[in-house]
């Protein structure tokens, strides 16, 4: 069974023209818009919360 990611544009992108995509579930995914078809980042659900979390309080 495959499961389709849902992407989104990060809030954080801003409209520069370097934007991030985020696709947030049990694995949160990032990739860069502009070369969506490289790599991609994936972390677990938690340490994605975590960063946000660190980001946050700085």
């Amino acid at each position: 069974m495959t499961s389709e990611i849902t992407w989104h544009k990060s809030t954080y992108s801003g409209n520069q023209g370097h934007c991030v995509e985020v696709a947030e579930g049990a694995t949160t995914h990032l990739r860069d818009t502009q070369h969506r078809a490289q790599a991609q980042l994936s972390v677990s659900g938690s340490e994605w919360n975590a960063l946000l979390h660190t980001l946050r309080s700085h």
